[in-house]
């Protein structure tokens, strides 16, 4: 045990530790200072003063049995460099303090997700779902859990030929996951997570790629666009885009030109389906007619590269594009009466079943049958504006419907006094029938001022690309017509 004479010394040697620990923020200034003054000092003399300064710390009475030592201390001689070393070290402490490293903890390891052997299974006709995992020898019950999981799992059921069904089996064939395609966009997975099924859903990647083409009319639009690398489909959203300025029915020369810049969608490196047309240009009987795709805040639309609208208040034709078997004449020899008398509208034949749209938006004011119409359609629109549409195999409104323009109001037919599958149409205003091909449709507002820059920079780049597929075309016809003529064909 240690004595009371011990303790208090121990309590001496600890009172002036701290009391020096407190004293040394104090020291290094002064003695800073005292080296400013002082540049000659030693670097060596230094470390004595501050081991002198240590030995001081433990200095004083000396424990039983300890002899206290005093012994003088020479200086070396003088370092002429020695006082900025310090006064730099010194600095470096005062404005550097050191900083305890922080710890870092390592990065958590990433999982691993295995990748999946995919059994592809393509759906053939007549082919159901159950018949697919029977086929697998997966049970009833897991078909059944897994349709009844999720809304959109539910869907599963209802499958077409060319659908594809992609399924994780173990070696002992237990199902571990399946893969559906939820649309063009999305995949469905149904995984096995421990003893419960989940769902979800992960993103596609498209690849829209924009696309060019062009060509001179010959014979007809449709055979001048296949060769032209454009599908059927596309040649029809290309007329209706022009619809209101261009009847494909009866305005088509050999000479007209068109040109495309459209959008494919694919996916995974195959080509899935046509995409937006993002401009066009269609030269009719030598009247050029531009538009461009653009989105005004009401959805995407059509537009004239000086802002109008390209649709119209009312279509030159409410069908898709066929043949005229009759135009308005106000002295026509009628084939079936035997007797002249006005045919105050315009004949499109068209196979029967083909659709027929509202011209405008408006009102349906007549939809019935009589022996001479047949089944007919009558629309009011506003302007003191009436269609009429006659021969129908069928109507789609009924009277006091409202309509808008393009909307399916029937199907051409043959029905009342014709002599085959057709539709008869009118247009009257304030009254009186008129041409419906050459009458002065109503115009659409334009774009709104301000909207007018954004539209111009938008469409500069895609009129320039149609430019420059027009010209391409002409010289290529020009060169096939002076081949043509070299050869005498």
């Amino acid at each position: 045990m240690a004595s009371p004479r011990r303790s208090a010394r121990r309590r001496v040697v600890l009172e002036r530790f701290q009391s020096t620990a407190a004293a040394l923020p104090g020291l290094a200034e002064a003695l800073k200072s005292r080296l400013q003054a002082h540049p000659r000092w030693s670097l060596g003399g230094f470390s004595l003063i501050a081991l002198a300064l240590a030995l001081g710390l433990v200095q004083g009475e000396a424990p039983d049995g300890v002899e206290t030592v005093h012994a003088n201390v020479i200086l070396p001689e003088r370092d002429a460099n020695a006082g900025r070393q310090i006064e730099a070290a010194l600095d470096n402490l005062t404005t550097n303090p050191v900083v305890s490293p922080a710890v870092v903890d390592a990065p958590e390891p990433q999982a691993v997700i295995p990748e999946r052997e995919w059994t592809l299974v393509d759906v053939r006709p007549g082919q159901t779902l159950e018949r697919i995992f029977r086929d697998l020898s997966l049970g009833p019950r897991l078909l059944h859990d897994i349709v009844h999981l999720s809304e959109d799992t539910r869907n599963l059921a209802r499958i077409r030929p060319g659908d594809q069904f992609a399924f994780d089996l173990t070696d002992d064939n237990e199902f571990v996951a399946l893969r559906a395609e939820l649309d063009e966009e999305r995949w469905l997975f149904v995984e096995r997570e421990e003893d419960t099924l989940v769902s979800r859903i992960e993103p596609r990647s498209l690849d829209r790629r924009v696309v060019e083409a062009s060509g001179t009319i010959s014979s007809s639009l449709f055979n001048a666009a296949k060769a032209s690398g454009l599908s059927d489909n596309m040649t029809l959203r290309l007329a209706n885009i022009f619809g209101w300025d261009v009847d494909f029915a009866l305005d088509i020369r050999a000479g007209d030109q068109f040109a495309v810049v459209y959008e494919q969608v694919w996916r995974d490196g195959e080509f899935l389906r046509d995409g937006d047309i993002l401009a066009a240009r269609f030269v009719n009987q030598g009247n050029a007619f531009e538009a461009i795709r653009f989105d005004a805040g009401n959805g995407p639309d059509y537009f004239a590269p000086d802002g109008r609208p390209m649709r119209k208040a009312f279509l030159r034709a409410p069908l898709n594009f066929t043949r005229v078997t009759s135009n308005f004449n106000p002295r026509r020899f009628h084939p079936v009466t035997r007797r002249v008398r006005p045919h105050n509208g315009t004949d499109y034949g068209a196979a029967t079943g083909t659709p027929i749209w509202a011209a405008g938006d408006g009102r349906v004011i007549e939809s019935a049958y009589n022996n001479i119409n047949g089944h007919y359609v009558f629309i009011q629109h506003g302007n003191n504006i009436v269609t009429r549409y006659l021969h129908l195999s069928r109507r789609q409104v009924a009277r006091g419907d409202r309509v808008r323009q393009g909307q399916t109001i029937g199907r051409v037919g043959a029905t009342g006094l014709a002599t085959g599958p057709h539709l008869h149409y009118e247009f009257l205003l304030n009254g009186v029938h008129r041409n419906p091909r050459t009458i002065d449709l109503p115009p659409a507002d334009p774009l709104p001022p301000e909207l007018m820059d954004q539209f111009s920079a938008h469409g500069q780049g895609l009129l320039a690309q149609l430019q420059a597929l027009e010209q391409s075309g002409i010289l290529l016809a020009r060169r096939d017509d002076e081949g043509c003529q070299a050869s005498t064909c």
